[in-house]
């Protein structure tokens, strides 16, 4: 099949020009938002864990630590975990968000009232459809060499 040639005088793009969407916010922007999820992300769950706990009963000064721990805890290991699993081949990137997802979803559950093994066995189970859904997301945005195509 044959393939119109480009005009003279005209500028091709490159690939990566061609595919890489505008970055519309500023930096200070970023930084912004490298902050304020993990700390949004963190209440959301902290607040999820102890209003699990409490089962619809009473708000107490321990279910009010529990939350704000559970928070505080969360923001920090996704914080330190989104700082350092970019460096990471993309089999050990993929399996540390796992173990993240799997452990909070656990803990999560757990919460809830539910036995051990169920926790663990729903925890694995998340942590397997984590696990196929990152390390083909991460399989696919690098190159052979490992390099991430940004």
């Amino acid at each position: 099949m044959a393939h119109a040639a480009p005009a003279s005088g005209v500028r091709t793009r490159t690939p990566s020009a061609r595919s890489r969407t505008p970055d519309v916010f500023s930096e200070r922007t970023h930084r912004a938002a490298a902050w304020a999820t993990p700390v949004a992300l963190g209440l959301v769950y902290g607040y999820w864990v102890a209003a699990n706990n409490r089962s619809g009963g009473p708000i107490t000064g321990w279910n009010l630590l529990l939350g704000f721990v559970s928070a505080l805890v969360f923001a920090a290991l996704w914080r330190g975990i989104h700082a350092l699993a970019p460096r990471m081949r993309r089999e050990v990137h993929a399996l540390l968000w796992t173990a993240f997802a799997g452990c909070a979803f656990g803990f999560l559950y757990s919460e809830a009232g539910a036995a051990v093994l169920r926790s663990v066995g729903m925890s694995l189970a998340v942590s397997a459809g984590v696990f196929v859904t990152l390390f083909y997301r991460f399989y696919t945005h690098e190159d052979a060499a490992g390099n991430r195509i940004r």
